[in-house]
């Protein structure tokens, strides 16, 4: 089986510390951490926020994803979403190649360290976490890598992954995964394994943030806002609308930033129906900038805010104030509804119901959790409750995003907005705070 396992196993120097200087921020020269920049720290300072004690975030979120695996009886959960990797180890490298190249694993045990398996000759990569007890090779078993050995990969895998229940939990033969390829499945299943649905542990231990993991939110989206104030300054008319994205994208990185999930941006009318993404197109004076951030900002935190906003020097019109006002009306009424064990289903009953014009295209949903990424729950409007929705109740700690799309069928544009939110225990604290359009309001 050794001679399958591409990469050596590695144990962890237990009395190994984090990368950082005397003042808790990174070493910039540092080849392994990466994190937030100067730039991002001063900003946060003068704002007065509060940076978030990484180590002890990461043993919070380790212990909640710990918490499910006993309550779920299970002898481990075992992880291959890039996103959950990055919640259970707080390791970052390659995370969008990873997610269509399930070359890194994670497992999880009832309790104790972490064991890795990653990508060969990346075992530096997560030196500086001491939640990471050993690092193996091995979770590589997709055609590109493995070819026609790839059954014999991903049984030796299997035979691997079994040893490790063994070892922690003893005769316990269930085990969670989240996402794998079907011949792993396939060898699990032969063997006698008990495979049961990971996503249901990870989507609900991610779903309650605690104070120190709200900051990092905080930050990170503080980070994301400044980004898009000079995606703002690069808007004018004659810019494209790649051109102004490109300055979220900069923003982003110069922050210790990175990666945006979508392009969502869209000028004019392009902004009717939605889900187009930015393009070539130049931007005219008086028309409509319509944007979705999707931005995995700071700490790796997902960063989800849509602004719509006027091109040039020009007041907008009485039907781009209509979209605006509708679009406004809806999300602040569905935040001023918020409040802890508000099921799904009644959050879906008393939300704001769009005018009829603009129901047909409509957003999917107009809640959905966030965190790492867009995450466990997803809130349904009324025409989609029966098809799509499912049970559950909002929770004190839960963050979600309330957005709207306001744009009616064969209308010239469309209004995008979304506010990114905390679930307390009187109702909901906004934490993204970037300043709606006066002029559209008025």
């Amino acid at each position: 089986m050794d001679s399958l396992i591409v990469g050596s196993n590695r144990k962890i120097d237990p009395s190994r510390k984090s990368h950082l200087l005397a003042d808790g921020t990174p070493n910039e020269n540092d080849r392994i951490e990466i994190g937030p920049t100067k730039l991002a720290y001063d900003e946060w300072a003068a704002a007065g926020l509060t940076v978030p004690d990484m180590p002890a975030l990461r043993e919070y979120r380790l212990a909640r994803l710990q918490q499910k695996i006993i309550e779920h009886d299970c002898a481990g959960l075992l992880l291959f979403d890039p996103l959950n990797i990055r919640y259970a180890t707080d390791t970052s490298n390659m995370q969008l190649w990873i997610a269509h190249n399930a070359a890194r694993a994670c497992f999880v045990p009832p309790q104790g360290k972490v064991i890795l398996f990653d990508f060969h000759s990346c075992e530096h990569l997560s030196s500086h976490l001491p939640l990471v007890g050993e690092v193996r090779g091995g979770a590589s078993f997709f055609y590109f890598e493995t070819g026609d050995r790839t059954d014999a990969h991903a049984d030796a895998f299997a035979d691997e992954i079994i040893g490790l229940m063994a070892e922690h939990a003893g005769t316990n033969q269930r085990l969670a995964i989240d996402k794998i390829e079907h011949v792993g499945y396939a060898a699990f299943k032969t063997r006698g394994i008990e495979v049961l649905q990971g996503q249901m542990l990870t989507e609900h231990a991610r779903s309650i943030k605690n104070e120190n993991e709200l900051n990092a939110m905080r930050c990170a989206i503080h980070a994301c806002e400044r980004a898009m104030d000079e995606m703002r300054a690069a808007m004018r008319p004659g810019a494209t609308e790649n051109e102004v994205w490109a300055e979220l994208h900069r923003g982003n990185i110069a922050r210790g930033g990175e990666w945006i999930e979508t392009r969502l941006l869209a000028s004019g009318p392009r902004t009717n129906p939605w889900f187009q993404e930015s393009g070539p197109r130049r931007m005219e004076a008086g028309e409509i900038l319509a944007f979705d951030t999707d931005l995995v900002s700071t700490y790796g935190y997902c960063c989800d805010i849509s602004r719509s906003w006027i091109v040039g020097d020009v007041a907008p019109t009485d039907e781009q104030k209509r979209l605006y006002q509708i679009a406004y009306e809806h999300i602040q009424t569905n935040i001023g509804l918020v409040r802890p064990g508000l099921s799904f289903e009644e959050f879906t009953n008393k939300s704001h119901r769009l005018p009829e014009e603009f129901r047909a295209l409509r957003y999917g949903v107009f809640a959905h959790g966030i965190g790492l990424c867009d995450e466990y729950p997803c809130i349904r409007y009324p025409e989609d409750l029966e098809a799509h929705g499912y049970s559950g109740a909002l929770e004190t700690g839960m963050t979600l995003c309330i957005e709207a799309y306001i744009g009616a069928e064969g209308g010239a544009e469309g209004v995008k907005l979304e506010e990114q939110i905390v679930v307390t225990q009187t109702g909901a604290e906004c934490l993204s705070s970037y300043p709606f359009e006066e002029a559209m309001l008025s």
